[in-house]
């Protein structure tokens, strides 16, 4: 998902009950970090959702200076 950030991977669950996803980054080091997880609405990944991920992937690459 590079419109999250570099290494940005994303996990797609699909059911009876909906539609799910999981954006995780693995490659950094000691942790898979879940920067966020949500139920699909729509076929288009909201916004809010992509910006969310965003602001927590920087703020763990802050904490590793």
């Amino acid at each position: 998902m590079l419109t999250v950030g570099p290494g940005v991977r994303e996990l797609r669950i699909r059911d009876a009950l909906g539609a799910y996803r999981v954006i995780y980054i693995a490659s950094l080091p000691d942790a898979i970090h879940v920067l966020h997880a949500f139920q699909k609405k729509s076929q288009r990944t909201a916004r809010h959702d992509l910006e969310l991920a965003a602001t927590r992937l920087r703020q763990i690459r802050r904490g590793q200076e």
